[in-house]
């Protein structure tokens, strides 16, 4: 009986002393596919996590939209059902409005700027609205800055006018190519290519990465800086899951975020920058246009956002 009793206790001791290995495998969904730099941020970021915590946490990635697209993602997030996800900043403006604020072409002006405006009071309250969403905000990576291609120079604004201007069906970029003087055409994704090689369309919008994954150069002559949107992906816990977490995981899980946007942005600058020079040397022409025409351009367009959301809106979010 007493040996019994001893080896009991050892027992436990043992237990308690025994690292917590896979405690928790959080699974983690995305819409983007293994060649992306968000792919690419959410592996640093589970490989981080795993060692910072010993093992204790791991992840599992679901990319290209294994799980649904973005909504059904966050719905099953909400639900309980996913641990993380990573979207667009903006696009979670379905669910908070406010968001379509930061989504207003010229609002942000670079990254850098972004990272300065959720960082401040107007990027709190959002964070608030996300927890009140039953979603937690870990951090917010690079996606790449929406450039304009056609196949005349861009000069400056006087230029967009009657260009015939792609754009997806997505009000604010709708309202850049009207308040700068082009026509909007939104075009199916997969039908770009042709709509601009069979002349249905002038021009494009898009990151310089996705302009070079989808060739648009082929069929476009000039890319102009017009820097009208800085695109952003929110990385996501579910409220419940984050609230459980000691203070320690949270700390883990808060490193490898930052490890993993580390990672993300410095990948998307560095293709922004290379593909500047790569588009050069294919011959196409690079243009910088005075942006401030831009910008003043889209007063219209605040005017509707701050019926919408008080005014004054567009410059508390500027930080102004």
């Amino acid at each position: 009986m007493k040996h019994s009793t001893t080896l009991l206790a050892c027992a436990a001791i043992l237990a308690l002393a025994a690292p917590a290995l896979a405690e928790r495998e959080l699974t983690f969904g995305l819409q983007d596919n293994e060649a992306s730099n968000v792919y690419k941020g959410a592996q640093e970021f589970a490989s981080k996590l795993e060692e910072l915590s010993g093992g204790e946490l791991t992840v599992n990635l679901f990319p290209s939209s294994q799980l649904g697209d973005f909504k059904s993602m966050v719905a099953q997030l909400q639900a309980g059902e996913l641990d993380m996800v990573i979207t667009g900043y903006p696009d979670m403006s379905y669910t908070i409005p406010e968001l379509n604020l930061i989504g207003a072409p010229y609002v942000a002006d670079d990254f850098d700027h972004l990272k300065e405006i959720i960082a401040g009071d107007w990027g709190q309250k959002m964070a608030d609205k996300f927890r009140e969403q039953g979603v937690e905000l870990l951090d917010v990576w690079y996606y790449g800055t929406r450039q304009t291609t056609s196949n005349r120079a861009i000069e400056s604004i006087e230029d967009m006018k009657g260009l015939r201007l792609r754009t997806p069906n997505v009000p604010f970029l709708i309202a850049y190519a009207e308040n700068v003087g082009a026509t909007p055409a939104p075009v199916a994704f997969a039908e770009v290519y042709l709509a601009l090689q069979t002349n249905q369309v002038d021009a494009e919008e898009n990151p310089l990465p996705t302009i070079e994954a989808m060739k648009f150069y082929e069929v476009q002559s000039h890319v102009a800086m017009t820097n009208h949107f800085i695109a952003s992906s929110a990385l996501q816990m579910s409220k419940d899951l984050w609230d459980s977490l000691s203070d320690e995981e949270k700390g883990w899980v808060q490193e490898a975020a930052q490890a993993g946007g580390v990672l993300n942005n410095s990948l998307t600058e560095k293709a922004e920058e290379d593909l500047i020079a790569t588009f050069e040397e294919r011959g196409l022409t690079i243009t910088r246009p005075d942006l401030a025409p831009f910008r003043a351009a889209m007063q219209p367009y605040y005017d509707t956002l701050e019926d919408q959301f008080g005014e004054g809106a567009i410059a508390r979010v500027r930080g102004e």
